[in-house]
């Protein structure tokens, strides 16, 4: 299914989109944590890995899983994502389905900075990855604090887009471009997880990508998973009517497109 007039894009053919014509799509991390030393399990994770791993390879990256890993081993594995070759590669992506707090995240027996994890794919660290998007999505509480239900009215908005050309000659960008942070929630908050159907924000992401995930741009398909999982209401003796909103933080300098791979 697609969007009404959207259509597939098999090569980047704008200079405000970044080139999705290498040979690789390029490698998807999942680090999935049901299991923690000295936290509560999370169950029905295990069905957000699942869905993720078929979206995303769907889209063409190379999907790679890593269940329940210390942080040694998490940070192990980043490390080596970070030094491989990209230079083939589209783009980058990285995933933790976990606990966390404002900041950080949990690995099975330790939590990790956000901060510790994206500094190795920055472009003074990360070469091959210099201009390409390097997406990171987090599912994990970044506090306890709720979202409370309001009432608003509907009202519609209208965007004036500019077109920006791209200079011809040689540039320098900062080390810190072309990341995007995607968060289930926003710092401060708790993250909803059903344990049975998986967590909200995953759920409705990986829907929204099967929907659209090669027709929209991605920044605009984030922004409706954060309509969807709005609309959502939790329901449960501690936190009965209480809502979620997720939030992402670009640093992208283009539009993501992932359409086709030939």
């Amino acid at each position: 299914m697609s969007g009404t007039g959207a259509q597939s894009k098999s090569k980047t053919d704008s200079p405000m989109e970044y080139k999705m014509d290498h040979k690789r799509r390029g490698m998807a991390l999942i680090f999935n944590h049901e299991n923690f030393h000295g936290l509560k399990e999370r169950r029905g994770t295990n069905k957000d890995r699942d869905k993720l791993t078929e979206r995303f390879q769907g889209l063409g990256f190379e999907v790679n899983c890593h269940n329940d890993k210390s942080k040694a081993e998490v940070l192990k594995e980043i490390r080596k994502a970070a030094a491989a070759n990209h230079a083939d590669a589209d783009c980058f992506v990285c995933i933790f389905l976990t606990h966390g707090e404002e900041g950080k995240i949990n690995a099975y027996d330790d939590k990790i900075k956000i901060k510790e994890i994206t500094d190795y794919f920055r472009g003074d660290q990360c070469n091959s990855l210099v201009g390409k998007p390097k997406i990171f999505i987090f599912q994990a509480c970044a506090g306890d604090k709720y979202e409370d239900a309001v009432t608003g009215m509907m009202a519609g908005d209208s965007d004036d887009e500019e077109e920006v050309e791209e200079a011809a000659n040689i540039y320098t960008i900062p080390a810190g471009a072309d990341f995007l942070m995607c968060y289930s929630v926003a710092e401060g908050f708790y993250s909803f997880r059903d344990i049975n159907s998986g967590s909200f924000y995953i759920q409705d992401l990986c829907e929204t990508v099967q929907q659209y995930g090669s027709t929209m741009e991605f920044t605009e398909l984030l922004t409706l998973v954060n309509l969807k999982v709005s609309r959502r209401t939790a329901s449960g003796q501690n936190f009965k009517n209480k809502k979620q909103m997720p939030c992402f933080t670009s640093m992208l300098t283009k539009k993501v497109y992932f359409g086709s791979k030939k």
